[in-house]
């Protein structure tokens, strides 16, 4: 003990009583990771202390070595940041969302041309759906269910955690290096027209406000969210729907489950490639509108037939029509509110698709808990249905298009190839 104290006087001159308190947090914060960072950290901050000379009294000690109060301020700080992170890590990942969710028909409208800017803005909400189709399949295989050995899980869990972070890294880092602003020649007209403004002119709160004077923006608006909310709630509630009819079927109704978004991906890229073929934007939005309707209905009142084989057919028809209409969304809305920022508009969709997609799923939840899973299905039929008269309400003036088809007046032309020429054309 006199051998700890005299340590304790060369560290820092206290024995800290009230070390105590800081060691059940951090006791508890270092049972629940991995005990290597801790080992490290050990081997750098627990060593024996430094020896110095009377001389050096009272002097700034190494960064290494903190000293007692030191020590114990950054060890409390270090378990709070780390407990906070572990509360807030899916906060993060929700705000992240916000930034990723509206970039297809960005990137798709500032890198590609008239005849692929829908099939690009398709692909990238494919990968989207993509990831929800891995969240589907991997975790069961990553994470299998031993209810009997809890190290076990533990352990697997951890992988998943630490794979999934390893990924995310890897993405980053390749979008840093990768990624561009934008290509060196603008892809259409609409693009090149849009560049030769200076970035100054731009106004985010008049963007905003300009968005929400457009009449046929503020239809898609809430079409849109009424659609992809429906989507959403589906999908959360999918799983105790299915249990709810077909006992002991939790592992097919999660394939049922994927199912849906790999038949929607299906759809997507489909939607995407008639757009640019035909860019019948408002006629393409309200038939797949009326296909969604069409097969949520038919995926209600086959249900509770008793075959998992139709509910497999049936979440795969509905999931091709929804998710289909995700490009759809984006790039009607892009058309109609030319030249506003392609990210603003996306933007405030997913906003009102988040907005639907709450209240839809704690409404459907509860009538499908109190009553039936029917009774929670024909609520979102009944709100697709106004989706479907407020998008044969929209005024299909595609205003991009008419640039790039040179129906507008055009301040600059676009010219493809070694070199770049802005030619005025007269107004």
């Amino acid at each position: 003990m006199p051998v700890a104290l005299e340590a304790m006087k060369d560290w820092g001159g206290c024995t800290c009583p009230d070390n105590a308190l800081y060691w059940p947090p951090s006791a508890a914060v270092w049972a629940s990771v991995s005990a290597q960072p801790s080992l490290i950290a050990s081997v750098c901050f627990s060593a024996s202390p430094p020896q110095r000379d009377k001389s050096q009294q009272g002097r700034g000690r190494p960064w290494i070595f903190p000293g007692c109060a030191g020590s114990a301020l950054l060890g409390a700080g270090l378990n709070a940041l780390g407990a906070w992170l572990k509360c807030g890590s899916l906060a993060v990942c929700a705000v992240a969302q916000v930034f990723i969710l509206g970039l297809p028909s960005r990137i798709a409208s500032v890198w590609f041309g008239p005849t692929e800017v829908s099939t690009a803005c398709a692909v990238a909400v494919l990968g989207n759906q993509l990831g929800t189709a891995i969240g589907f399949l991997l975790p069961p295989v990553l994470v299998p269910n031993t209810p009997n050995d809890i190290d076990l899980m533990a352990h697997n869990i951890s992988i998943m955690f630490y794979g999934t972070a390893i990924v995310s890294t890897l993405l980053f880092f390749i979008a840093g290096v990768v990624f561009e602003e934008k290509p060196k020649y603008p892809p259409s007209h609409s693009q090149a027209v849009l560049q030769t403004k200076p970035p100054e002119d731009y106004s985010y709160k008049q963007s905003i406000i300009n968005l929400f004077k457009n009449i046929p923006f503020i239809l898609l608006l809430i079409s849109y969210g009424i659609m992809t909310g429906a989507f959403y709630s589906v999908s959360t509630l999918l799983n105790q729907m299915i249990v709810t009819h077909y006992e002991g079927e939790e592992v097919n109704a999660g394939r049922i489950g994927l199912t849906l978004v790999v038949a929607g991906m299906v759809g997507s890229i489909i939607c995407g490639l008639w757009l640019d073929y035909t860019k019948t934007y408002k006629q393409t939005t309200l038939i797949v509108y009326i296909l969604s309707f069409i097969g949520l209905l038919v995926f209600t009142f086959t249900l509770d037939l008793g075959y998992l084989m139709v509910v497999f057919v049936t979440g795969g028809v509905l999931g091709f029509f929804m998710t289909g209409y995700l490009p759809l969304g984006f790039e009607f809305a892009v058309e109609i509110t030319y030249p506003e920022s392609e990210g603003t508009s996306s933007g405030l969709l997913n906003a009102s698709a988040q907005i639907f997609g709450i209240i839809f799923t704690l409404v459907q939840g509860k009538l499908t808990t109190d009553y039936s899973p029917r009774a929670g299905n024909i609520f979102l039929c009944a709100w697709i249905f106004v989706g479907i008269i407020l998008t044969a309400l929209i005024k299909s003036d595609l205003r991009r298009h008419n640039v790039n088809s040179g129906i507008m007046n055009l301040d600059v032309k676009a010219v493809s190839g070694d070199s770049f020429t802005m030619i005025v054309l007269p107004t």
